[in-house]
């Protein structure tokens, strides 16, 4: 296959993949972000790079959120989310983060290939991202010509940023807005 090629084939794995989501369960979301005291959220991986890019808008956004795991990530409490990106659903020091924030009180978002996971049993709230992924088996009835999760990883990326799309239009911010509060000593 040549560059374009792929381009075209991943593409059209994402797009197919991003329409399936739910819009009824990406709202769910939303509103519990934006019922949040805190957002911390929490990932491994390549999924853990997409959440801490969605701290950051959401920090742009005026929301105090924090990535976990950070040295000044405050505690957790029973007014916060904790917002989880995992394909699986099982991943072990995940499962174990969502065990206690339901110990303690607080709210539990997942964003997952699978709901019925671990992690999904535990959340208030999900998103499905309907991505196969020779990890564990799905039932989407495709696959990706791509490794890995890498499918999953990427529409959880451009699925989260399209939630901040979404919170811009609930608490009216635009980007002029939110880059006042982008990073100004670099």
């Amino acid at each position: 296959m040549t560059t374009r090629n792929h381009t075209s084939a991943v593409l059209g794995e994402l797009e197919r993949t991003l329409s399936m989501i739910s819009p009824e369960e990406s709202e769910q979301l939303a509103e519990r972000i934006v019922a949040a005291k805190k957002i911390l959220v929490a990932g491994a991986g390549r999924s853990g790079l997409a959440v801490k890019a969605f701290a950051m808008r959401l920090m742009h956004m005026g929301f105090d959120a924090h990535v976990v795991g950070e040295t000044v990530t405050p505690n957790f409490e029973a007014a916060d989310l904790l917002l989880i990106g995992s394909g699986s659903g099982e991943t072990g020091s995940l499962v174990q983060m969502a065990r206690k924030a339901r110990e303690i009180g607080g709210g539990i978002a997942l964003v997952t290939i699978f709901p019925q996971s671990t992690i999904g049993q535990l959340a208030d709230v999900y998103v499905r991202i309907p991505a196969p992924t020779p990890k564990v088996c799905t039932d989407t009835g495709w696959t990706s010509i791509q490794p890995m999760g890498s499918l999953f990883e990427q529409s959880l990326f451009i699925f989260l940023d399209l939630v901040i799309l979404r919170l811009m239009g609930r608490v009216t911010k635009d980007s002029g807005s939110m880059f006042r509060r982008h990073a100004n000593l670099e």
